[in-house]
């Protein structure tokens, strides 16, 4: 009986050890990301605790979250194992916002003024209901058929599809949600965002405010050699600093987005471990820099805020739009952008349209040529914030497809030579995007035989 509790008490000691040590320093990561979740998906789409639970939060160990929300002050709690309790709220027009303990939520705060442009163009180039349209060229069985595998059947949780949208030709020829989802929903987009980060600067190019090919106006690095670093670096992510991207322990992406005040900060003291345009390597450290260096070329934060709506979204009439803001008042640029599949698709629309809406040009062509050019030394997978096919990741879809890609699955496909815009929102890393695009892109039969002559 002796040994026997001799060996239980060593047991107990190496569990108590490995979750002080392993556990225990993740918690803060853990709860924070819960309360975040539960914050935005309550006040920004509305969704009840039980489908945040079950789906946004149905991640191992953040389900096990302990979540509570406060409708009435607009903020959620989450805490793990009755301990790390963290605290998110809401505040119209900025989002849910991850705070700690010094953040004074009585402080009077800033929001982004809108001017949406409502025009009675049909969607996806105004709001109002979509043309029918019927092209020759469509196999519409096969495309149908192909939405339709997108999605889950009955009790499944495979594929975790959201919602579907394609465009061709400037009409919306198909799409579907998931239950409790809608045309409406709000979606976030995760890394998708950082495409949106990275059209800011050319659209301040187009208006002759910025060149990109300029060094980066940091003040931290003019006394050190990465005073060389340009923008067109950071836009490349080939900057050559530190910085590890890792989202199953603590790294230097979790503590940004989980404890960091400023997160456009997060990368700036971090050393060289590379060279400049010849070290790619993936950084939302180095969007939230991009946001922060945003910020700089306005005089107030007011501009600042309202240009990320008035020079993209509203001109888009993207209105179900919304970039939230971390504790010192920054987009957070390289993560957290919502909105509906019908607008992530217009966002696409805009690229495929070679940033052309409606007779404005919001950038210039080439603009939509360079972040579908391959970054040196990423494999022909990254372009400038936005990934590319060009080095075959999905062997059977087009070698011009260019997207935006998020956490879970997210995605805005662009396909130059087919005049195609896929959008695909979900909660799955796992899903199918080969197979998926293979069959949509099949789908226009006689536009892919016009294609190969």
């Amino acid at each position: 009986m002796k040994k026997f509790l001799k060996v239980l008490v060593v047991l107990v000691l190496i569990a108590l050890i490995y979750f002080r040590v392993q556990i225990y320093p993740q918690l803060d990561m853990l709860t924070g990301f819960s309360a975040k979740s539960v914050a935005s998906g309550t006040f920004i789409d509305y969704r009840s605790l039980a489908v945040i639970e079950q789906g946004d939060n149905d991640i191992p160990m953040v389900r096990m979250a302990d979540n509570t929300v406060n409708s009435e002050e607009k903020f959620a709690v989450s805490s793990l194992f009755g301990i790390k309790e963290r605290k998110a709220i809401y505040r119209e027009g900025l989002g849910a916002t991850l705070i700690n303990d010094a953040f004074d939520t009585k402080a009077p705060f800033e929001v982004p003024q809108r001017n949406v442009i409502e025009n009675k163009l049909p969607y996806p180039l105004g709001n109002a209901h979509p043309v029918d349209t019927t092209f020759a060229e469509i196999d519409a069985v096969r495309l149908q058929k192909a939405v339709e595998n997108a999605f889950d059947n009955n009790s499944e949780k495979n594929k975790r599809t959201r919602a579907v949208v394609v465009l061709y030709k400037d009409r919306l020829v198909a799409e579907k949600y998931a239950p409790g989802f809608s045309a409406t929903s709000k979606i976030l987009g995760w890394s998708m965002t950082k495409s949106i980060t990275a059209t800011y600067f050319g659209i301040l190019q187009k208006q002759g405010k910025i060149d990109i090919m300029k060094p980066a106006p940091i003040a931290e690095w003019q006394n050190d050699a990465r005073k060389k670093i340009t923008l067109n670096d950071l836009l490349h992510m080939n900057s050559g600093l530190e910085w590890e991207e890792d989202y199953t322990k603590i790294s230097d992406v979790t503590k940004m987005l989980f404890l960091e005040e400023n997160m456009a900060q997060s990368q700036i003291n971090k050393p060289f471990v590379g060279k400049p345009n010849q070290s790619w390597n993936y950084s939302s450290g180095t969007s939230n820099l991009l946001s922060g260096i945003l910020r700089q070329q306005f005089k107030t934060h007011q501009e600042y805020l309202n240009f990320w709506y008035n020079s993209l979204f509203d001109k888009l009439g993207m209105t179900s739009a919304l970039v939230e803001v971390d504790m010192a008042g920054n987009f957070v640029g390289s993560s957290y952008g919502w909105a509906s599949a019908r607008d992530w698709a217009k966002f696409g629309l805009l690229y495929l349209r070679q940033g052309n809406w409606n007779g404005e040009q919001l950038f210039d062509p080439s603009w939509a040529r360079y972040v579908a050019t391959p970054t040196q030394t990423s494999d022909g997978r990254y372009g400038a914030h936005f990934w590319l096919n060009a080095g075959g990741k999905f062997p059977d879809v087009p070698r011009d497809m260019y997207y935006c890609s998020g956490y879970q699955g997210q995605m805005v496909a662009i396909f130059p030579s087919h005049n195609l815009v896929v959008v695909r929102m979900g909660l799955s890393e796992a899903f199918d995007f080969n197979g998926f695009l293979k069959e949509i892109v099949a789908s226009l039969e006689k536009d892919n035989k016009n294609t190969k002559k």
